[in-house]
């Protein structure tokens, strides 16, 4: 990359104005998501074909073609992928492999013919050709995601060109730190982290508290961390859209005085790491990140942290201590980070969608961003809808939407038919929000409407189950997992949370008794009152939420011993319908118990040892005839 630097605004305005002159948002674009989930999927090998396959071509037919292969971040439709998209003509193809590559430059760049088995096949079974038409994504309102999958993440031009730094070069130019707070304020921002907290409040309380301290020093700190178990979004805006990040920051850093920032990034996220790094390398060389930024005499730099990976490090104390390099243990809430923080200094902690809406903020208005959700949660969110849904991946709704819109919508629907395939609750917020039935499929999706129901809007997981998924066994993992996870630190989280799980590891054992429902609504009275942080205050939410909704299953648990859903081992046993079953023997190899009895072809009668049997399903999940029972 040509090595750049800003002095001024001015020859920031040049430079753009060069790129855009250039003709470069002019060419024509392959691009190949490399999102984690895609380079899970070999992504990686499909991005390097297409370059070798191009660079193959003489030199005279390149030119013709203008075309530009670009890496991008997350395209959101994550179980599709590999996903290649050709621009301008957003011809969408999914599933790519390298040896379809050959075909793609061949046929459709070059001949600009449409691969019919490469392209999206809707519920109906017909060929989606072009990226905008497919339900998936025409029913989003992309604004913290905007340049994810169009964009080069590792290419600061690719985020000019799309307006990036922009909103900052207006806000050094044309505003006053005060104007953009002011903006931030009537945008009605609420952080996107989980406790919805308005985020002009939360900065108006920070600059105030700094003022009054003789230096003036104030941190500005990105929570990166995001533990929830099923959510991505911020792990992919990271990851696709980092400058937007940056470029939020520093605009809050301008806004609040802020002398130093800091990206806080869990450990298993290594290319969020690897792109945020370069990005901020690159702002740096450019003159948008350090001293007198633009000429502006605003000095700000950003660092980041990388966590270990504990969940009790996405609470705000939590995380500063680890930036600290302090065990990573939350502290008392009458502390506000706000008045002291990190190293006991004012500090502004927001999460990564926070801060990439800030940009679109200053340069669209207040006005604008209001226009979109509801009038007490303005805007749009970003969820990562899985589970037992069609489409599972990321999309980016408007704020107000219901529950249903989202699941019958962008996901699609249910995943398979039949009683078992039907809806049966969605579960958000992570493992600290609860579980919605059917319902409440018509609720709004916004911060008040899914606290009042039981739940919470959290980080934006959202998990979608049908029938075959036994709610006393949900619990029972969220359960688990907070144990794993709370730091010990307090007593009713770290002795009621423990309590809670071998109460509801025993009713899904079988040996539940009547009076452990009211025990564990005590111990969650408890733990919501006298846990010190937000982990243990919203820990018994998963438990508490499926005790109201659907209590039947648990009493089914203790009283007759059977679980409804068939999933709690010990109170379901498998058997052979032998009127089904058609004697091919698919299950003998399958069981690891040696449990089946039976000889394949020879027309015997296949029967399973209930003693031997270690009801792992291994069976079940290879009979194509569906003769296996479970009861």
């Amino acid at each position: 990359m040509e090595s750049i630097l800003y002095k001024d605004a001015r020859a920031f305005r040049d430079h753009v104005a060069q790129l855009e002159a250039s003709g470069l948002a002019d060419k024509r674009r392959v691009l190949v998501c490399l999102g984690t989930g895609c380079v899970a999927s070999g992504a990686t090998a499909v991005a390097e074909k297409m370059d070798e396959a191009l660079a193959a071509l003489p030199e005279e037919e390149r030119v013709e073609l203008n075309l530009v292969v670009k890496r991008t971040g997350c395209h959101g439709f994550c179980e599709k992928g590999p996903l290649v998209v050709l621009m301008p003509e957003e011809t969408f193809y999914v599933g790519v492999k390298p040896k379809h590559v050959a075909d793609i430059v061949e046929r459709s760049v070059k001949g600009g013919e449409v691969i019919e088995e490469l392209l999206y096949q809707d519920a109906s079974d017909q060929a989606v050709a072009k990226y905008g038409e497919i339900d998936f994504y025409k029913t989003q309102t992309r604004v913290a995601m905007r340049n994810i999958g169009l964009i080069d993440p590792a290419d600061i031009d690719d985020y000019l060109l799309r307006g990036g730094y922009g909103a900052l070069l207006k806000a050094l130019t044309e505003m006053q730190p005060a104007d953009v707070m002011k903006a931030v304020a009537d945008a009605k921002l609420r952080g996107r982290g989980g406790g919805g907290f308005d985020a002009g409040r939360k900065w108006s309380h920070a600059r105030h508290a700094a003022e009054a301290l003789p230096e003036h020093e104030l941190y500005v700190l990105c929570n990166g961390d995001e533990g929830d178990p099923g959510a991505f979004m911020d792990r992919s805006i990271m990851e696709g859209d980092p400058h937007g990040v940056i470029e939020g920051m520093i605009i809050g850093a301008y806004a609040l005085g802020g002398t130093r920032g800091y990206i806080y990034v869990r450990q298993e996220y290594p290319l969020a790491v690897e792109n945020l790094s370069k990005a901020i390398e690159d702002a740096r060389s450019r003159g948008l990140l350090g001293e007198d930024i633009l000429g502006s005499g605003f000095s700000f730099d950003i660092e980041i942290s990388r966590g270990g990976g504990a969940f009790v490090c996405g609470e705000s104390s939590a995380l500063m201590r680890s930036v600290e390099g302090q065990v990573g243990e939350p502290r008392a809430k009458y502390i506000h980070a706000t008045d002291r923080g990190l190293w006991d200094k004012p500090t502004v902690l927001n999460n990564v969608e926070t801060w990439v809406n800030v940009p679109r903020i200053v340069e669209k208005g207040a006005e604008w961003f209001t226009s979109l959700g509801t009038e007490r949660s303005a805007g749009t969110k970003a969820f990562s809808l899985v589970g037992k849904v069609r489409n599972t991946g990321l999309v980016e709704v408007e704020m107000g939407v219901t529950l249903r819109d989202i699941i019958f919508g962008p996901g699609g629907g249910m995943l398979d038919g039949g009683e078992k395939g039907k809806f049966k609750a969605v579960q958000t917020g992570g493992p600290s929000g609860g579980c919605l039935p059917e319902d409440k499929l018509d609720l709004q999706v916004d911060f008040d409407s899914l606290t009042k129901a039981g739940s919470m809007m959290g980080s934006g997981g959202m998990i979608v189950m049908d029938h075959s998924t036994c709610m006393v066994d949900v619990a029972r993992y969220f359960t688990s997992f907070l144990v794993d996870e709370s730091c010990g630190k307090c007593v009713p989280c770290r002795e009621g949370l423990y309590q809670m799980y071998r109460l509801l590891s025993r009713i899904c054992e079988g040996e539940g008794k009547p009076e452990d429902l009211d025990v564990i609504e005590s111990l969650s009275r408890t733990i919501l009152v006298g846990s010190l942080c937000g982990l243990g205050k919203s820990g018994p939410n998963p438990v508490l939420s499926t005790l109201q909704q659907f209590r039947a299953e648990y009493e089914a648990h203790i009283n007759d011993k059977r679980c409804p859903a068939g999933v709690c081992k010990a109170l379901i046993t498998y058997s052979i319908d032998n009127e089904a079953c058609d004697g091919c023997g698919a299950c003998l190899p399958a069981c690891a118990a040696n449990a089946i009895i039976g000889t394949p072809k020879k027309g015997d009668t296949f029967q399973i040892e209930e003693l031997k049997c270690d009801r792992c399903g291994a069976c079940a999940a290879v009979c194509k005839r569906g003769a296996v029972a479970v009861a």
